[in-house]
């Protein structure tokens, strides 16, 4: 979108969009944070209603943009910010001080924030339902633990490719007793010891264990005795896990599952289309290895 800030800046100042619910900017390159700090000076009454922000990829908005749009946001419900790599730690602490209603947060690809906002967000959104930290490379353990501990509301948690975090900080992983999606591709410290911490989250209907290659059987069976109501599994590239697992997941999830990718699980022999849909009858979307 070419001159999206002017645009944008145009479009405020019209009576139709004095109540806007929603706006998206995403890859609107030519946002600057001077755009938004105009908006602020000029008060924009318009925004006042604004629950929905998405400036995904936005790279020319920094602490000083973000600070100056949430002011003027205070309904603020749902923010995007996927693949800001200027955004920091000051940049969260403003969006909290200026947006309490938050229920939908995307820092994905946020690579300058630290533990000190998963703090933050944990000690003022415990009411969290959606929080995207993929590739958020700074976060470890202690951080993650605080957002377990304190956001009991979660129900969608991403944290692809995150390999940093250990088993440690799925420890209080249970507390998310709501949690229905939760995304581990690439957590390549993640151990049996940890995916039994995550299959006491008995609402989750999709996991991703995408390369998570420490993984075998033993955590699968976990997963298939605690959740039994997946809908989406995958297991790709995992080689630790057999068929043996694959028959305990049968029992506990036969009814439910409908994606299943095990591409990759060399250790699987069960390996056909029509041995899958034996054990999975209601598969629509599965991938095997030749």
């Amino acid at each position: 979108m070419k001159k999206a800030g002017d645009r944008l800046i145009s479009a405020l100042s019209l009576a139709r969009y004095q109540h806007v619910k929603m706006i998206i900017l995403e890859f609107a390159q030519d946002i600057e944070d001077k755009h938004l700090t105009l908006l602020k000076s000029k008060g924009a009454e318009s925004l006042q209603d604004l629950e929905s922000l998405n400036l995904n990829a936005c790279q020319k908005i920094s602490d000083n943009g973000i600070e100056a749009i949430t002011s003027i946001c205070p309904n603020l419900q749902a923010l995007s910010i996927y693949w800001n790599v200027g955004v920091t730690d000051v940049g969260i602490e403003n969006i909290i001080k200026n947006c309490r209603q938050i229920i939908h947060l995307n820092l994905s690809g946020c690579k300058k924030i630290s533990d000190r906002s998963l703090h933050l967000i944990a000690d003022s959104y415990q009411g969290l339902e959606k929080l995207d930290i993929t590739r958020c490379i700074k976060l470890t353990d202690d951080g993650l633990q605080q957002v377990l501990l304190k956001c009991s509301s979660l129900q969608s948690l991403n944290l692809y490719a995150l390999s940093s975090f250990t088993d440690k900080a799925y420890e209080k992983i249970a507390f998310l007793a709501h949690l229905r999606f939760l995304d581990l591709c690439g957590a390549q410290n993640l151990t049996d010891k940890g995916l039994s911490c995550i299959a006491r989250c008995r609402e989750l209907i999709s996991l991703n264990l995408t390369w998570c290659v420490r993984v075998t059987d033993v955590g699968v069976l976990a997963i298939a005795q605690g959740c039994r109501s997946l809908k989406f599994l995958s297991l790709f590239g995992i080689v630790g896990v057999t068929d043996t697992c694959l028959e305990a997941l049968s029992k506990s999830c036969s009814n439910t599952l409908t994606t299943l990718d095990v591409n990759g699980c060399t250790g699987i022999k069960r390996r056909s289309h029509k041995e899958l849909l034996q054990l999975f009858p209601h598969l629509r979307c599965f991938k095997v290895h030749s």
